[in-house]
């Protein structure tokens, strides 16, 4: 099972207590009610999605019930860090994204990661 770190209960707890609410750090245009039908649809519809590190918005619904954002690795699906809602986009290293990169063909998605990039074995 996947853990999340909650930034505001500051404990990790199964990926079930959690909802997911989108890309993080979209910023709204300043006039809403002026802007073209064609960039309301990019603004409401279009989403990157990129193989590799994404920014998230994720929701602990059966916990403290606030949103909080999250940098995760698409492809293996390990999250690398949650911080608050309003914070700005951490600067991630290299180690930290290379901690959570797939090693493989056949790899298992969710392994155990510790913060400083090595394996737990169990």
């Amino acid at each position: 099972m996947l853990l999340i770190r909650c930034p505001y209960c500051e404990e990790e707890r199964p990926e079930l207590e959690f909802r997911h609410a989108g890309e993080a750090h979209i910023a709204r245009p300043d006039n809403m009610a002026g802007i073209s039908p064609e960039d309301f649809e990019a603004f409401f519809f279009i989403r990157e999605n990129p193989k590799g590190v994404v920014f998230e918005r994720w929701r602990h619904v059966h916990g403290c019930a606030r949103f909080f954002n999250a940098a995760r690795h698409a492809v293996s699906d390990k999250f690398i860090v949650t911080y608050k809602a309003g914070a700005p986009k951490p600067q991630l290293s290299r180690e930290q994204i290379a901690a959570v990169q797939p090693r493989g063909k056949g790899t298992p998605a969710n392994e155990p990661v510790h913060a400083s990039g090595k394996e737990v074995t169990q």
